[in-house]
């Protein structure tokens, strides 16, 4: 099965649960409020429902439906304060932006949109479920971002010592943890209390009795504790300085901690070794393109702008010359001289959002317009290639590694704090009882 799509559809289970929030009678039972909002028992169950339906005859592997309750019900709580966050702060998807982003998976998977909804009917979900979890998947990406380049930066030197520690070792790491979380000035008994349970879990690793991808599901507290606890593959500079020493004494299968850190208490398991050439670090795929930009600002609306943005597009794909569109409308000053020409680049060298809808285009192919921290976009691929990662991409590549474990840790520090300063009444019965053993 695709990846890509099975991934989404498991965000898509979580996130699309709340499409129905306005649709319910009144007097409905509540399974959470969260500030000014609700989580409804319908949400609740739905999404429960679509996480079983995604596991299919792997359910053994899930916890008990109380544990997995608790563990889905925190998840919607904490979409439903970052989608709230992302809108009082201004962040916008549209519904053009949504289209584009329905159509690329579908182009992605080899799928027309007529089979995308089949998939989609197949394994239990709406198609409007979908769009809604997609829309609510945008908005908390671009929260992110902003997030990302207001709070974190790299310096050369850090840089310089991640090269250097590459040059020496050149391995990668398979990771998973298992989190027991700590708010913010956590109290001495909420701190023994959590000790307690972070030894009692690696008790039951040390014994045998559960393995840990299914022991980070049942008890961490972790984002990913549905994913296993997985962390996916990193090199010494993406992992925290107090796992890094003792990471490269693993066999793959042990287990180190428990370690106190800013988060809380964490187990980390080595789960397998490679080196950086297995994972094709000598080359990179760059793409070569134009694209017309359509700023927003005080005199343009958003809306006017992407209205820009489609006319342009449809000019284009009518046969207009993208060049010479580029030359007359683009408002980015750097390209619009050159046509709209970017030259060769990256996949993340213009942000993940640009660089996906390159990347999901054929040579020549246009994309629908789109919405990034500049404006409005219409990008046109000319073409692509593998190149040897030379100095200048291998520091972009390191700089972009470490600015991604950075924001990792920043960012589950600030998803604490929204949620120690929200207003939360858990009032799922289930979910209570999970949270309270």
């Amino acid at each position: 099965m695709k990846n890509l799509l099975l991934s989404l559809l498991v965000a898509a289970a979580l996130l699309g649960a709340t499409a129905h929030a306005q649709q319910v009678q009144p007097l409905e039972r509540i399974a959470a409020v969260v500030d000014e909002d609700v989580i409804l028992q319908s949400e609740l169950d739905r999404a429960v429902a679509n996480i079983l339906a995604q596991y299919g005859d792997r359910s053994d592997q899930l916890p008990p439906r109380d544990v997995l309750e608790r563990q889905v019900l925190e998840r919607l709580v904490l979409v439903k304060l970052q989608t709230e966050r992302a809108a009082a702060t201004g962040v916008r998807v549209g519904d053009a932006e949504v289209d584009a982003a329905v159509s690329n998976i579908a182009q992605q998977n080899n799928f027309t949109p007529d089979q995308l909804r089949e998939q989609l009917a197949r394994d239990g979900m709406s198609y409007t479920d979908f769009r809604n979890s997609l829309r609510d998947e945008l908005l908390i990406q671009r929260l992110r971002q902003r997030f990302a380049q207001s709070t974190i930066s790299v310096s050369d030197a850090e840089v310089d010592a991640a090269l250097q520690s590459q040059a020496a070792g050149g391995s990668q790491y398979q990771l998973a943890h298992i989190l027991v979380a700590l708010p913010d000035g956590a109290t001495p008994d909420q701190i023994a209390t959590a000790e307690q349970k972070i030894e009692g879990i690696k008790g039951l690793l040390d014994r045998e009795e559960m393995a840990f991808s299914a022991a980070a599901v049942r008890y961490s507290d972790s984002p990913n504790a549905l994913e296993g606890g997985d962390l996916g593959w990193r090199s010494l500079d993406e992992i925290p300085a107090a796992f890094a020493g003792a990471i490269r004494t693993l066999q793959p299968g042990e287990v180190i901690g428990p370690i106190r850190g800013p988060s809380g208490f964490q187990l980390l398991q080595l789960v397998a070794t490679r080196d950086a050439g297995q994972a094709d670090a000598s080359s990179v795929t760059q793409y070569q393109g134009r694209h017309i930009l359509i700023r927003t600002d005080d005199d343009t609306s958003d809306e006017e702008a992407r209205a820009r943005a489609e006319t342009l597009r449809a000019r284009a794909a009518g046969g207009g010359d993208f060049a010479a569109l580029a030359s007359e409308n683009s408002e980015d000053a750097a390209s619009r001289e050159r046509g709209g020409d970017l030259g060769w680049f990256t996949a993340d060298q213009f942000g993940p959002e640009f660089g996906g809808r390159v990347a999901a285009l054929e040579d020549g192919g246009i994309s629908e317009p789109f919405k990034t921290q500049a404006g409005w976009h219409v990008v046109q691929r000319i073409g692509s290639r593998q190149a040897s990662v030379d100095d200048e991409n291998r520091r972009t590549q390191i700089r972009e590694s470490i600015g991604q474990r950075k924001l990792e840790d920043e960012w589950n520090r600030f998803l604490r704090q929204m949620r120690g300063e929200a207003f939360i009444d858990i009032r799922s019965a289930a979910a209570a009882a999970a949270e309270d053993g």
